[in-house]
Parts: structure tokens; sequence; C-alpha cells
């Protein structure tokens, strides 16, 4: 069995997009607006996949 994460961190953001951590960050904080969570709760792969229309098969190939 293969394990998959779900979660999905500023680090991996920058991994994706190429700009700063702190650009990432920001982002981050974005999608957590968008999809009506708490500052406390993780944002997952498919959660962002939402906010910025990158497929979730991409991210996850980034995230291996």
């Amino acid at each position: 069995m293969i394990k998959k994460r779900i979660v999905i961190y500023p680090k991996d953001v920058v991994q994706l997009t190429g700009r700063s951590e702190r650009y990432a960050q920001v982002l981050m904080h974005k999608v957590r607006v968008y999809v009506n969570k708490e500052p406390h709760q993780y944002v997952t792969v498919e959660d962002f996949s939402v906010f910025s229309g990158i497929p979730e098969e991409v991210i996850r190939t980034y995230l291996i």
C-alpha cells in the first residue's frame, strides 16, 4: 500500500510555483479563506487544487 500525503505545506507550494516561501505562506492563507477554513486547520491537496486550478495528479507528482 502506497501512502499518499493529503496535506500541503508552504514549502510544497514553493516547489510547485517557484516563488518565495513568504509568497507561499500568503497563498496558503488565501486558500484557507477561499475554502472557509480556520487558521489552525490544514490545507489539503484537494483544497489547493480547487483554488489554484492545478490538477491534483500534477500536485501529487511533486509531493513524491
